[in-house]
């Protein structure tokens, strides 16, 4: 039996922070933080290559090659992953070496006969071509997770995880928002097939065990604060989700309204967050005694602020911001779900009728708290990933 329990996991990331969060949160619920290694999809850099990131990495990468062969190496070597800015890495993760299919399931099938299978999980547009390239490579010794909607051929997986709201055009709804013309170019064409497992939110890395590791980190700085401390927490427009200054200025109208009713006020901006807006809220609330604003110096205060925070506000745009608040249990307030669409506005709407937030409106009393039933999507999903692995015969170690 030893070969056939779990030994090694291979993360595969993109460097956006909230795919490769999902993935290392799915990782600690299945208690293999320590066998796991991060490989990244990397793309080229400078030049017409920022203007290529739409493109499949392999062909943006044969792109470049060819662009090296008539021109010359004239563009910095410096690489970088798909987004501007890099996710930081839990302790477990020491160095980042680029995703590569074949040495991934070479490695695979070298490993088996002595350490047993292998566990890849992936998430991103950009890992769907190494991960089930890795599925196709090395079927027999790999089970392969891939995290989002891979958009079509789900059967190159082992088991997809992905949000329930990623089927909303498949809905009635949305089906109406679709011209006839684009119907069929438009996925997933087809229901969830048995392999797929559907979660309200993203997945995550704060657990309780997190949350109890980050009370007692951020004890002297937070716990202490008076109460009720808000934590407001605040994202960047989307394609979905679009905003600006006109967003920022209605936040910082309703926070101004609520302090009285606040011990605290914690606010802090995601690495999507445009400069005019995190401008106009330092300039409207920077001087308010009650307010603190994190400057992005020194250890980020996220985990922290789930852990010892009274409520929360938080801008629409960001599901794995908002999945992360409303695991917790603590009132969750949003800002700007009108301003969401397509099968964002579906999600923002899933929220609302399990009753996990409520719109901000400026008139709440932050000091009176209201429970519900917290999310709990990593490790819902997570019993799913070991169910499929015992039908295959695998097992997590003991």
């Amino acid at each position: 039996m030893g070969r056939r329990v779990i030994r090694r996991v291979y993360i595969i990331g993109n460097g956006a922070a909230g795919a490769e969060n999902q993935c290392f949160g799915l990782v600690r619920a299945l208690g293999l933080s320590h066998l796991q290694t991060l490989y990244r999809v990397i793309r080229p850099k400078g030049g017409i290559n920022m203007r290529l990131q739409w493109l499949p990495v392999s062909l943006h990468k044969r792109l470049e090659n060819v662009r090296k062969l008539i021109y010359g190496d004239t563009l910095p070597t410096q690489i970088v992953v798909r987004g501007q800015k890099l996710m930081p890495l839990p302790a477990e993760v020491q160095d980042i070496l680029e995703a590569n299919a074949k040495h991934i399931a070479t490695l695979s099938c070298e490993a088996f006969a002595k350490d047993g299978p292998s566990l890849v999980v992936a998430s991103g547009r950009d890992t769907i071509s190494i991960s089930s390239s890795i599925k196709q490579l090395a079927p027999e010794y790999v089970f392969t997770v891939q995290i989002q909607h891979p958009r079509s051929r789900l059967d190159r997986f082992d088991l997809v995880i992905t949000p329930r709201h990623d089927y909303y055009p498949l809905t009635s709804e949305g089906q109406k928002q679709i011209p006839w013309l684009l119907r069929r170019w438009i996925t997933p064409r087809t229901s969830p097939e048995r392999h797929v497992v559907l979660t309200v939110g993203a997945l995550h890395q704060a657990d309780s065990n997190a949350l109890k590791d980050a009370a007692y980190t951020w004890h002297d700085e937070l716990a202490t604060l008076p109460r009720p401390l808000l934590v407001v927490n605040v994202g960047g427009p989307t394609g979905h989700c679009r905003y600006g200054t006109d967003l920022a200025l209605e936040l910082t109208a309703l926070l101004l309204n609520i302090v009285p009713t606040c011990g605290s006020i914690r606010v802090s901006f995601s690495r999507r967050t445009p400069c005019q807006v995190s401008d106009i809220i330092r300039e409207e609330l920077g001087n308010h005694p009650k307010v603190r604003i994190w400057n992005g110096e020194g250890p980020n205060p996220h985990m922290g602020h789930l852990a010892l925070a009274d409520a929360f506000v938080v801008t629409a745009d960001s599901v794995s911001m908002l999945s992360e608040a409303c695991s917790t249990g603590k009132p969750v307030y949003v800002i700007g779900a009108e301003r969401c669409t397509w099968k964002f506005r579906d999600f923002h709407r899933s929220l609302k009728n399990r009753g996990v937030v409520r719109p901000f409106t400026g008139k709440e009393d932050i000091s009176e708290s209201w429970s519900y039933s917290p999310l709990n999507d990593t490790k819902e999903a997570a019993a799913q990933v070991i169910k499929a692995l015992a039908e295959r015969g695998w097992s997590l170690p003991s």
